[in-house]
Formats: structure tokens, sequence, C-alpha cells
């Protein structure tokens, strides 16, 4: 009688790490529908396709916003904010930039290999320095050496942004490039991960949906806040009686309905037809916003009032990330001759 040997187990493969991204969100108040549709609907569906680190930063807000009591509650509204659109502690990392400090060590070392005139021909410099002429601090010109700190630290190598945005990214990778020549192979060069990130115009159907332009819709406020921002929005300039053939290729309402239902084809042809008005059209769509963030809004609201449960969860962020920040400090101060 012969006894059949069991047959071998397969090893099981070791489950495969996911790459690791790091995104960070000016703490500007109170979040607008730009502030979703741009970032905030790609920050939920990628922490669950990568290890995601996602940041406050309000460090670099201190560029403009120099009000203590306002950064504060700032930050808090954004974290409520973010936790109410859908981010999930358990599945991703959310803190605030200045309770992990190692940040503003790591920029000014990285400061060292940075020359000057990077930093001035970046656009962004630019810009800031004709909206805020009477406030051009240093921080503006150094912003983009504190935004590489805060990726490399956790040796991030994926950084969601929109395709317009991916030359902002290059600074960071020139940045690492310089140091890892000089001091050794240390982080590594971040790589875009390209969402789908919208130019959201604003209210005036001109410009960017920015706080600062005064031309947002406030996804949480309270309903009749949303319908009246709505209410108020710029349509087809050229359409002046309710008669009239519209454009709604050149509607702002009309192109923020395709993010709001699969019939937004059949609203741009009611426009077009004069079967519908810009006030019908404005009213439907103000309808489908509250009905969207209801919920979102109900636990924004929850956070705001419980304080202390969104700072335990942003405290114990900023703890999850402390091995990593520690580690990377070592490493950097050991290769730059500073221990």
């Amino acid at each position: 009688m012969t006894t059949e040997l069991a047959p071998v187990p397969a090893p099981v493969a070791a489950p495969a790490e996911r790459p690791r991204i790091f995104s960070g969100i000016q703490p500007s108040g109170v979040v607008h529908l730009g502030n979703d549709l741009g970032a905030i609907r790609n920050y939920v569906r990628l922490q669950s396709e990568y290890e995601a680190i996602y940041c406050i930063v309000d460090y670099h807000a201190l560029t403009s916003t120099h009000d203590a009591a306002v950064l504060r509650v700032r930050t808090r509204e954004m974290a409520a904010a973010l936790l109410a659109l859908g981010l999930d502690p358990a599945r991703c990392t959310l803190f605030v930039q200045s309770h992990r400090p190692e940040h503003t060590e790591l920029a000014w070392l990285l400061a060292t290999v940075t020359p000057v005139s990077w930093l001035e021909r970046t656009p962004t410099y630019k810009e800031k320095k004709l909206q805020q002429p009477d406030d051009v601090n240093h921080a503006l010109l150094t912003y983009p050496i504190l935004q590489a700190a805060d990726i490399v630290i956790y040796k991030a190598s994926r950084v969601p942004v929109g395709k317009d945005q991916s030359a902002h990214l290059e600074l960071s990778r020139e940045i690492v490039r310089t140091f890892n020549s000089r001091y050794g192979d240390t982080f590594p060069e971040p790589r875009a991960v390209f969402t789908d990130a919208p130019t959201v115009l604003g209210t005036d159907g001109v410009r960017k949906m920015s706080k600062s332009l005064g031309n947002t819709i406030e996804v949480l406020a309270d309903p009749a806040v949303i319908r009246k921002q709505v209410m108020s929005m710029v349509t087809d300039t050229k359409r002046i009686l309710r008669t009239d053939h519209g454009r709604p290729e050149v509607c702002n309402v009309c192109q923020l309905h395709r993010f709001f239902g699969p019939d937004w084809e059949e609203i741009q042809e009611g426009e077009r037809t004069a079967r519908t008005g810009c006030v019908d059209t404005k009213n439907l769509l103000a309808d489908r916003i509250v009905a969207r963030y209801a919920a979102a809004r109900e636990r924004y609201l929850e956070l705001i009032a419980h304080p202390a449960e969104v700072d335990g969860i942003l405290e114990e962020g900023a703890d999850r990330l402390r091995p990593k920040a520690e580690a990377t400090m070592d490493e950097v101060r050991e290769k730059m001759g500073l221990r």
C-alpha cells in the first residue's frame, strides 16, 4: 500500500505595496464647488488605490493669512469638510502641516540646493506678487521649496494633479534631482498622477471659482445660500429674452450640469432651442447641488459641533506619520553632515 503525499501548498504572495501619494490643500475657508470637483472628489477616489497622505497646509496659508484665530478656524473647517465629503481616516492619513514641524526643517535644507533663479521664474510667484503687492513676503518666493519638502519627507512617489498643473510639479523634481546628485540617492522623483480636474468657473462665468474673488458656490452651506449663489450665476449674456435661443457651450450653468446628472445634453438642447429658460436651468442646478451634498452637509455640521472628534483625527494622522518624517530627517542630516 502506498501513501500519497499531500501536495505542497503554493506560497502565498505578499500583497503588493501601494504607491504612496501626497497632496496638500490650503485652509482657505468654506469649501466650494470648485474645491470638490477640482480636487476633493479625486482625493476620495485615490484613497482606495494608493497609500494616500493628505495635508492641510497651514504653513503655506501663512503667506496670505495673518490672523491666528482665522487660520485656526479655517484649518478645522477644512478638515471637517474633507471628512464630510468622503475622506476616511481608515483608508488615508489626514493631518495638519504644522503638526509635523520636520517639514520646515527639510524645506530649509532643500533651500540650500535650490537656485534663486528657479524660484523667481515660478508662475505662481509672479501671480502672487500681482495679487498681494503690499505683502510680497519671502515665503511667497520659497513656497515651492516647502511644497517639495511636503512631498518628499514621506518619500511619496506620486502627486495627484490635473494635466494643466503638471508643470508645478517639475520644480519639485528638479530640487530632488539636485539634492540626490549632491548627497546621494535619497528621495524618489515624484511623478504626477493625472486626475480628472476640470477648471470650474465661478458664478461670474469668467474667472476660476475662488473665495478671494467672491464667485463661489458653497456646497456645504445652508440650501438657501446655495440657491442664492446659483441664481446669481451669469449665463449666456447674449440671450436677452426667454424666447431667444441659447448657446449652452458658453453658459456656465449648462456646463456645470455635466457633473449633476446624465441628462446634461438634453438640458443643453433645451437651452439651444429655447424650450427652457436660464432661470429654469438655474433652479434645476440648485436643486441638484442641494440634493447631492445633503448628506455631506449634515455630516459637516455634526463634525463642526464636535471639534474634539476632528482634532483627534488630525492628531492621530500626524502621530502616524511621525516615524516616517523622523526617519527621513535622520537620513538627510547624516548625508548633509549635520551629525
